[in-house]
């Protein structure tokens, strides 16, 4: 209550005539100290240096405004500020010392420098006391406080210090932290801000229960992947939530926020540095570009829209045959209130439907991320997967073609790298057809293949968040069985850069680091969860599904690479084909496809990607 009744404003108020009480306290008292507390002044000659104090303390504090800083936060720049202001009392009353004689005013005689000098220390001395006392006194008087959580923090560096310094200033849910916890022997036994620094490896569920720890912060700015997930495992196994400080640069206004320090998400354990893009070109690539999204309403196809969204496009087109997700993502821009977005059922099997909208909107830019994506689930269906990615993607191309789009880039994965399933074979079907096209005309066709996005539809995560939810068990196919993954939002940040990148005719993989066990994630996702394996989920080997390979790649071994002008970013070298050969296979295997024969639609597929060989699969027999 009556926090609502002191705003801000009578809060600064307030503190301006605390100064400047303080400022005449400390010269009556200066004066006392001058004179061996005998008082020899005259009463009239202090009430008149009194006043002029008190109006010079006004005017300063009011200049340099140092009552203005949040009380409660009061740091080394509020410091600053009151510093200044002192300093500027003082020398004004030293000019007046000098000026007032020539001036005819009424003189300062009876002050000396001694005096003015002992007071601008003893008046600094008590602005800082008294900045510590209106902290603890704004949290017992003013502060709404909930409850309190007892607090231990990783890390001893800059952004452990910071994080210490935001959760002691907390003023909603009181945050008691109790310690730091460090690997580092040396700074280990030691303390910070008065607390101890505890050896990690002594944290274990005796130390929890002892100190009565409910949360655990881990706050390292440059922390290692690897270095990461050993931490994770050890204190996920502890009965403590765990919480994580997110990356300068993702830090609202420069400024770190106690509701930034979030649970630790699985994305924050990918065993890699994020990859971060930052080229100066892409604003002129899109610049007044037509651009055209095929599979906008999947994962890939969203962010890819969210993202160019951000530049100055003429039109960006979004074409997709799932209408409620389709309307959901136009809904999503509508509210954004992005222009010039347009949305369209259609399917890119239809060539005439396609042609009607390449003809009408003028593409220059094509991103085609349409796809089936499901390993299990296009083995059952050969039929969909070569209609959708390998017709859809030909029909695509040609009518890029036919319309002189400036760039075409496709969408891959690296299941198309010496593929064990249906799924994967028309992948990599796609990319050689496109790379067969690349010399019929002006148009450039480019390929980007990445692995697994954590969080797409239909992911192991969404699947694992499931089966947790439901009570387990979660279901690993293989405990060998290993992926890549990266974010979406990495994902499509190395689509959109390829489009600015590529000449033609490259496939850009990137280096993604190591690839996660899957068995390990499900591990680490019932930790995370709050829960205990096996004694709340346990986790269930189903076996290989058909197609499935223990581990993927993101080259052939025939494939090697050259570097761009991002580290990250690599292109494959992949062993030249015949060109007009590839295509008229390809031509065939659509025909082929029509007939609805599964047997010699996937013969075909082995025959125009000879490392296809089907795993743990009925096409296994057709392998040659």
């Amino acid at each position: 209550m009556l926090k609502k009744i002191i705003n801000n404003n009578t809060l600064r108020y307030l503190v301006l005539l605390f100064d400047i009480s303080i400022v005449v306290i400390t010269f009556i008292l200066t004066v006392l100290i001058a004179s061996n507390f005998k008082f020899n002044m005259p009463a009239t000659t202090l009430v008149f240096y009194v006043i002029w104090y008190l109006i010079i303390a006004c005017i300063s504090f009011l200049f340099v405004g140092s009552y203005k800083g949040i009380v409660r936060q009061s740091d080394f720049k509020n410091l600053i500020r009151i510093t200044k202001s002192n300093l500027l009392i003082m020398l004004v009353v030293i000019g007046l010392m000098f000026v007032s004689p020539k001036l005819s005013i009424v003189s300062f005689s009876d002050l000396s420098f001694s005096i003015v000098f002992i007071h601008f220390i003893l008046s600094q001395l008590f602005f800082i006391i008294s900045r510590f006392l209106y902290k603890e006194l704004y949290y017992l008087i003013i502060s709404d406080v909930k409850y309190e959580k007892r607090v231990l923090i990783y890390g001893t560096g800059e952004l452990g210090k910071i994080t210490y310094k935001v959760l002691t200033e907390e003023t909603i849910y009181k945050l008691n932290v109790i310690g730091f916890i460090e690997n580092n022997i040396k700074k280990v036994n030691n303390e910070l801000y008065g607390l101890r620094i505890f050896n990690f490896k002594e944290v274990d569920n005796e130390f929890v229960f002892t100190k009565k720890i409910d949360e655990i912060i881990i706050a390292c700015q440059l922390i290692k992947p690897n270095q990461l997930l050993q931490i994770v495992n050890t204190l996920s196994k502890l009965p403590v939530k765990i919480k994580i400080v997110p990356t300068t640069k993702n830090w609202i206004a420069n400024t770190l926020k106690t509701q930034q320090i979030t649970p630790l998400k699985i994305e924050d354990l990918l065993g890699r540095t994020s990859i971060q893009l930052n080229n100066p070109n892409l604003k002129t690539e899109f610049n007044g570009k037509v651009i055209v999204i095929t599979g906008a309403a999947g994962s890939i196809g969203c962010e890819i829209a969210k993202q160019i969204a951000n530049y100055n496009f003429k039109n960006l087109v979004l074409i997709d045959s799932a209408e409620s997700s389709l309307y959901n993502l136009q809904q999503y821009f509508i509210h954004k209130k992005n222009k010039n977005i347009t949305a369209i059922v259609a399917d890119i099997r239809n060539s005439k439907r396609m042609e009607e909208v390449f003809k009408k909107i003028k593409p220059q830019i094509v991103f085609h991320a349409a796809a089936y994506k499901h390993v299990p689930f296009m083995e059952e269906n050969p039929y969909e997967a070569v209609s959708t990615n390998v017709l859809g993607t030909k029909i695509i191309a040609d009518i890029s073609l036919k319309y002189k789009v400036n760039k075409v880039v496709l969408v891959s994965t690296d299941k198309a790298v010496n593929p064990t399933s249906i799924m994967g074979a028309t992948k990599r079907v796609a990319e050689m057809y496109i790379n067969s096209l690349q010399q019929e005309g002006n148009t450039k066709f480019i390929t980007t293949r990445f692995g697994n996005v954590l969080g797409s539809n239909g992911s192991v995560i969404h699947l694992f968040k499931s089966q947790i939810k439901n009570g387990g068990p979660i279901t690993v196919t293989h405990k060998d069985v290993t992926r890549f993954f990266m974010t979406v939002s990495e994902a499509c940040q190395l689509v959109i850069e390829a489009g600015v990148m590529g000449n033609g005719g490259e496939i850009f993989v990137f280096d993604m680091g190591n690839s996660i066990k899957i068995y390990d994630l499900a591990l680490n996702m019932i930790h995370l969860s709050g829960l205990k394996f096996p004694d709340d989920i346990d986790i269930k080997i189903t076996g290989l599904r058909a197609g499935e390979k223990i581990y993927e790649e993101v080259l052939r071994t025939d494939e090697t690479t050259t570097v761009t002008h991002h580290k990250k970013i690599l292109i494959a070298k992949v062993k030249k084909f015949n060109a007009n050969e590839i295509i008229c296979n390809i031509n065939e295997l659509c025909k082929l496809n029509e007939q609805l024969d599964d047997k010699n639609t996937v013969i075909k597929m082995k025959e125009i990607v000879p490392e296809f060989k089907s795993n743990n699969s009925a096409y296994e027999k057709l392998d040659f």
